[in-house]
């Protein structure tokens, strides 16, 4: 499968422990950064109650779902136990400073 690339903006658009959202036609799309400037990008969706994932806490390579507090890792998309569920995640990549965004999920989560 291809994979087409959109630029979402520079590396400092988006403050550390933060995340920008991207709208696209299936849905909102959250990046992350983390404090060691790792980029991350999920659905912006819990899978428990559907919260905004993107105006959680970010801690390490996780994000606190700011209605239930439930944990998921930006990595694999998983919730941490003894929660259970997924969100989709999304390729992400730093070209220079630039951030380029597939809206291609990976495969995966069956939520996505």
């Amino acid at each position: 499968m291809s994979t087409n690339w959109i630029e979402i903006g520079v590396l400092d658009d988006i403050p550390k422990l933060g995340a920008r959202v991207v709208e696209t036609h299936d849905g909102n799309i959250a990046v992350f950064r983390t404090g060691n400037d790792d980029l991350y990008a999920i659905r912006d969706e819990c899978p428990h109650k559907q919260g905004p994932l993107s105006q959680g806490i970010v801690s390490g390579n996780r994000v606190a779902c700011p209605l239930h507090d439930w944990k998921i890792n930006l990595e694999s998309g998983n919730a941490i136990a003894p929660d259970e569920g997924c969100v989709a995640t999304y390729p992400v990549k730093l070209e220079g400073d630039r951030i380029l965004l597939s809206t291609t999920a990976n495969e995966g989560c069956p939520n996505g």
